[in-house]
């Protein structure tokens, strides 16, 4: 899958896995930050993020240490699953 398609892609995951009804894909830009001042998630929507992950591209995330650096922002999490998925 091209980049830009997937990072489409996981925006529209993001709002529908985390219930953000309030946003869409078009409101979340690649570099924004998922946590604290950008997109505003908490530790809660980390565990969702994680579990999207191993559900929709087959990436198993054990070490939080490891999510800190995937789940940064939409490009980075598209850059991981490029490297590391399994879809």
């Amino acid at each position: 899958m091209e980049t830009t398609e997937l990072k489409e892609q996981l925006k529209a995951q993001i709002i529908k896995f985390l219930n953000l009804t309030d946003l869409t894909p078009a409101d979340i830009t690649d570099n924004e930050p998922l946590f604290g001042a950008g997109l505003g998630l908490d530790s809660i929507d980390s565990l969702e993020l994680i579990v999207l992950l191993k559900k929709e591209y087959g990436i198993d995330i054990k070490d939080p240490r490891e999510g800190r650096k995937v789940l940064v922002d939409v490009a980075t999490m598209a850059d991981y699953i490029q490297e590391h998925g399994k879809k």
